[in-house]
């Protein structure tokens, strides 16, 4: 019984930090543009100098 006067207020801290810590960074734009990563991979770069992979015959 003793255990959950201290588990409690831990699980509740750790939840109350995740909830601020998602807030703060809806506030500072970390979810403004999740499209926009995904389609720039698919943008060819040409400034890329890598060479190109030799394909199999």
């Amino acid at each position: 019984m003793n255990g959950l006067l201290i588990l409690i207020p831990v699980a509740l801290a750790l939840g109350l930090g995740g909830l601020v810590a998602f807030l703060w960074s809806l506030r500072a734009g970390q979810f403004d543009d999740p499209d926009g990563a995904a389609m720039r991979i698919l943008i060819d770069d040409p400034n890329d100098d890598r060479p190109t992979p030799i394909k199999d015959r």
